[in-house]
């Protein structure tokens, strides 16, 4: 048990700093936009009626992006962007934040002690389970790749 609280905490402190690292790199980027030849854009009624909705609507979000994979860090950015004022980013990044931590302390340490009583007892079926995952891994990213290629509507012919 206190392996996952050690490993919590640390992950709680990690994902605190870099979470609200990202939020404080889209505000100072909001900002700058704001003074840029980009500011016209911004200011338009479209713009506005968005960073509105992600003023009142943001902090769910933020906080359920943390059990996402790849939206994280998106989310908490463009809510610094977006001015996603402090009193209801920071709540949603202390509860986002420490979801995500014990989730990957008791999950990711539940894994490595898997993977390393597998390799010490049967080395065979522990490396086969690598090999599975990374290949599995590989099909993943091969799959989305060709996807992302074929989008529906492309032809040969469009492109000659």
């Amino acid at each position: 048990m206190d392996k996952i609280a050690l490993t919590a905490g640390a992950l709680y402190a990690i994902v605190l700093l870099r979470a609200g690292g990202t939020f404080a790199v889209g505000w100072l980027a909001g900002a700058g936009a704001r003074r840029s030849r980009f500011a016209e854009r911004i200011s338009s009624a479209k713009f506005q009626r968005a960073e509105r909705a992600i003023q009142r609507w943001g902090a769910p979000v933020v906080a359920v992006s943390f059990l996402t994979v790849g939206f994280q860090t998106a989310a908490n950015f463009l809510a610094g962007s977006m001015r996603l004022p402090l009193p209801r980013y920071l709540p949603a990044l202390f509860v986002g934040g420490a979801a995500w931590a014990l989730i990957y302390a008791t999950a990711g340490l539940g894994v490595v002690e898997v993977l390393g009583r597998l390799f010490a007892e049967r080395t065979a079926f522990g490396v086969t389970a690598v090999a599975v995952l990374l290949l599995l891994a590989c099909g993943v990213v091969v799959y989305r790749r060709r996807r992302a290629a074929l989008r529906p509507g492309d032809t040969v012919a469009e492109e000659a």
